[in-house]
């Protein structure tokens, strides 16, 4: 046992000078995303797709809810043919609002979860470059939970990131 231990604060001690050498620093690639001109134009244009959805359903809700609204006050003086049609009618439009409404969520979250990827492929290209321009050992991403200490001698690269992101997207 007491082998073991000295064998590992040998190792400790001797890969100490090892780890003097290296260069590390950390990106934030969420706040990359969020402040970078491509992240900031595809949130905006996600932002309006989603309100031209939600535009669009209104209109359909209001179609929706008229048709209700008819079968609730003529429903007693209908045929049971009528009234039954009526009634298939409804179901139909229930039906197709929940559909449109669970196709634009996902249609919007297809395009969001595109993009995103698209825009951390170029980020994550950049950060290549960087690591070997500025001869660094390690990037690490700091996301939330991710990083629980950074000493503030570590590099923090994330500015640099958006302004070569940026400046990249404007060539």
């Amino acid at each position: 046992m007491k082998k073991i231990i000295i064998a590992l604060l040998a190792v400790l001690f001797l890969s100490t000078p090892a780890f003097a050498e290296m260069k590390i620093a950390y990106v934030n690639l969420q706040k990359a995303l969020n402040d970078s001109a491509a992240g900031a134009q595809a949130k905006s244009e996600i932002a309006a797709q989603a309100k031209e959805y939600e535009t669009e359903f209104k209109i359909k809700q209001d179609t929706f809810l008229k048709l209700k609204n008819e079968l609730e006050k003529q429903g007693a003086l209908l045929s049971d043919n009528a009234k039954a049609e009526k009634l298939k009618e409804y179901q139909t439009q229930i039906a197709a609002l929940q559909k449109f409404q669970n196709d634009a969520r996902r249609k919007l979250q297809q395009e969001d979860e595109k993009r995103t990827q698209a825009i951390l492929k170029e980020l994550s290209d950049i950060l290549r470059k960087f690591g070997k321009d500025g001869d660094y050992s390690m990037i690490i991403e700091k996301s939330e939970g991710g990083l629980i200490y950074v000493d503030d001698d570590m590099i923090d690269l994330t500015v640099q990131l958006i302004e070569a992101y940026d400046a990249s997207k404007k060539k």
